[in-house]
């Protein structure tokens, strides 16, 4: 991390965290040192991660969270976490769409960010099951009316989790009738022999429907994801067409990732350019 004294807060937030991850722990001097701020925002900045249940403070500094595989974090402790590597991942996701497709979006707040950058693309037919993401799409054509081409959205209803995903027997069977191009699904873990994981069972079986109802399966994933693995599976990295994820993914990770997927883009990366699916 370089110094940077303009950080905004979210942003000086996300790279704590990272650092912490990443390192098992870091010390308050250290952060001072690097971020280029007091000892006392550095302070304030741990307070605030650990009210969101992502760190825990210890003396002198802060050391991950270790979650339970059943730990299911809400929409907006997530909301706040690697705000650059999700945009950079909507970006590179969005490219990958063609105008007049069926795609489905999964919850997250990955998902919600490649909302927004969807909102330009012509004759989209949008089915998802997250309370979030259609309202992009709703709020979009509330503000600006109704347009040509703008996109038609299929909210499943469902019961409604933490992340604000509707899932269960009416989620279900609404996906089941259904038939879309592109599922762009986000994930709350993804690893080699798990596959793609959540905390939540009835999210897990949701999530199992959209995977079969589609005919390309792109996960958008931050590289914190790698390695995490939830409650129930509901996905093999075979049935994956395609990853996108961010610059921070290890080259060791990237390396068994393309062992067992057709295709990754790492977002920013020149060499990971997408093309429409």
């Amino acid at each position: 991390m370089s110094e940077n004294q303009n950080l905004l807060a979210e942003q000086r937030r996300a790279l704590i965290l990272d650092e912490v991850r990443r390192r098992g722990g870091v010390r308050v001097n250290e952060l001072t040192r690097k971020l280029g701020v007091s000892d006392m925002t550095v302070r304030r900045d741990l307070d605030a991660l650990a009210r969101q249940g992502v760190l825990e403070k210890v003396h002198g500094g802060a050391v991950p969270v270790a979650e339970a595989s059943t730990h299911e974090p809400g929409f907006e402790a997530k909301s706040g976490l690697e705000l650059s590597a999700k945009e950079d991942i909507a970006r590179a996701a969005a490219a990958l769409v063609a105008p007049g497709t069926a795609i489905a979006l999964s919850g997250g707040t990955t998902t919600y960010a490649l909302a927004q950058r969807l909102l330009d693309v012509p004759d989209l037919t949008v089915v998802t099951n997250s309370v979030r993401v259609a309202d992009v799409f709703h709020t979009a054509q509330r503000s600006a009316g109704r347009r040509p081409g703008a996109a038609t959205v299929v909210l499943t209803g469902g019961v409604r989790t933490p992340s604000d995903s509707l899932v269960g027997p009416v989620a279900d069977q609404a996906i089941a009738a259904l038939h879309f191009d592109v599922l762009f699904l986000g994930v709350h873990g993804i690893a080699a022999g798990a596959g793609l994981s959540t905390p939540n069972l009835a999210e897990a079986e949701t999530n199992r429907r959209l995977v079969r109802s589609a005919r390309r399966v792109v996960v958008v994933a931050d590289h914190t994801k790698w390695g995490t693995v939830g409650l129930s599976s509901f996905a093999t990295l075979g049935q994956v067409d395609t990853l996108v994820t961010d610059a921070g993914m290890p080259a060791e990770a990237r390396a068994e990732i393309s062992e067992q997927l057709p295709r990754l883009i790492v977002a920013g990366e020149p060499e990971g350019g997408a093309e429409e699916l």
